[in-house]
């Protein structure tokens, strides 16, 4: 809490503001029509469910981090599941064991195998043995997401490796020192202790974990910006007003009602919830893709100029969504209206 405090002194004494670049704009624009996208399927409309041809040909997260399809499943069937245990170290060793490869198929394949998987029940040399197998038979077991670098603990293959790390955070009993942390930013201070994470890595584990019933911290208190992020501010900006990344982000997540109303784009939220920090660090990191074709004059840090993942239409719809129950999302009964349109469709609110 005093982390949080000190933070928002600072950035609300700064005297200087930003000095924002077209894409600025733009970011505001595809937060809300990326939030269309997502309430348009969850309504079951059929394709094509945007008229913007950016967001048509390419692939780009959700608005909002915990409505992502791979954060969906984590939360409904790793962390929430009814028939899953939930003490603090089978929370974190479930929570782990998913992110680290990030894949929805790696971790099915593995329960198809060894059923429920659980610190208690399930031995980690049998698990390696398993990811082995699937590596044998050509099978991706790791998330193109995030790069995943190998953790130095001797073995020779990176999954193997990444298994020693999670026994060595079990032996260290660090389910149970992060439930003694004060809040966020000590938890991801915990976690950053340990070999192969990196900041960007341990603070999304961070996040992850704090979806669980492992821990009880508000989004709003810490956020830490990944390398796409940087990239993004920096297309967005011409001058940050001497703030951090991480100060511009908790500026941007405290202005977006203003900054929404300011372009006339009524923006409902996920089911009322804010942009947290995380969710417009992510969208940070979306708009520097975006940008690549909207703006390819503006360079960015990076330097980037294609877009590498295409967008794959899948008509199936989404199934009904499931959030951490300490974010007290109410869930209407999903009906859109139409509310006018703007360069990209036509503008929808629920109802």
């Amino acid at each position: 809490m005093e982390r949080q405090i000190l933070r928002r002194i600072n950035i609300l004494s700064r005297p200087v503001a930003p000095e924002p670049t077209i894409v600025f704009d733009t970011y505001w624009r595809f937060a809300a029509e990326r939030l269309a996208i997502y309430l348009r399927r969850l309504e079951g409309l059929r394709a094509p469910w945007t008229q913007d041809p950016i967001l048509s040909a390419y692939r780009f997260t959700n608005t909002y981090r915990g409505a992502d399809r791979v954060s969906q499943y984590l939360i409904r069937e790793v962390q929430y599941h009814p028939e899953r245990p939930q003490t603090p170290e089978e929370l974190f060793f479930r929570t782990i064991l998913f992110k680290v490869f990030n894949k929805i198929e790696t971790w099915e394949a593995l329960e198809r195998a060894h059923g429920p998987l659980s610190w208690r029940g399930v031995r980690l040399d049998v698990i390696d043995r398993t990811l082995s197998d699937l590596l044998a038979r050509g099978q991706r077991i790791y998330s193109a997401a995030y790069i995943m670098p190998a953790p130095a603990f001797g073995a020779l293959r990176k999954h193997s490796n990444h298994l020693r790390l999670i026994e060595a955070m079990m032996a260290d009993r660090l389910p149970d020192r992060l439930r003694q942390a004060p809040d966020l930013g000590s938890v991801y201070e915990r976690v950053l202790r340990y070999p192969g994470l990196g900041p960007f890595l341990a603070f999304q584990y961070t996040i992850d974990l704090n979806y669980s019933n492992l821990l009880d911290f508000g989004e709003d208190g810490f956020v830490v910006a990944g390398p796409g992020a940087i990239d993004g501010i920096s297309k967005c900006f011409v001058s940050t007003g001497g703030r951090s990344p991480e100060q511009l982000i908790d500026w941007v997540s405290d202005r977006q009602e203003e900054e929404f109303r300011k372009r006339g784009i009524v923006f409902p939220g996920l089911f009322g919830r804010h942009l947290q920090p995380i969710d417009c660090q992510n969208l940070f990191c979306e708009i520097s893709k975006y940008a690549r074709v909207a703006h390819p004059e503006i360079a960015g840090v990076a330097k980037r100029l294609r877009i590498k993942q295409s967008y794959r239409q899948d008509a199936r719809p989404l199934p009904s969504p499931m959030f951490p129950p300490k974010w007290d999302v109410q869930l209407p009964k999903l009906k859109l209206q139409s509310i006018g349109t703007s360069d990209s469709g036509p503008q929808l609110a629920l109802i």
